[in-house]
């Protein structure tokens, strides 16, 4: 009886000492995996939200770049003036707008000419225009 209550304590203790060894590791695990699984799901890009508000500049700026590139939505948009800033939902609209626009005209390029469904010169600028007002959703 002894000797069983001795071996049970033993392995009691052992496995008692390699939690608390391994509690560290697990974690710095735990930790790091939240991390990986947003730049996973973002395709390495990490998840920022909008700003609520678009400065008036960059929304010209964003504006003009998408006409140039051929968006008539964008074209046909008046420019803002006389305000500091603007929705963010006037930026988001001007770039879906402008995607929609871009994919419908670029349907029938070849695959290999096309990125996320239009041209790489349409998807550039599409991208410009956001980075200049700071939205990343659209």
């Amino acid at each position: 009886m002894d000797r069983l209550l001795r071996n049970t304590l033993a392995i009691v203790v052992t496995a008692g000492a390699l939690g608390i060894a391994a509690a560290p590791v697990a974690t710095a695990a735990d930790q790091a995996q939240p991390m990986a699984g947003v730049q996973a799901a973002a395709g390495v890009q990490a998840q920022v939200r909008n700003p609520k508000t678009v400065k008036a500049d960059a929304y010209n700026q964003a504006r003009s770049i998408l006409a140039n590139a051929g968006s008539q939505t964008a074209a046909k948009s008046h420019p803002i003036h006389g305000k500091n800033d603007v929705p963010v939902s006037y930026g988001t609209g001007l770039l879906a707008s402008a995607r929609d626009e871009f994919r419908a005209a670029d349907k029938n390029l070849p695959a290999g000419q096309k990125k996320s469904d239009m041209s790489i010169p349409h998807y550039n600028a599409i991208h410009n225009a956001a980075k200049v007002m700071g939205i990343d959703r659209w």
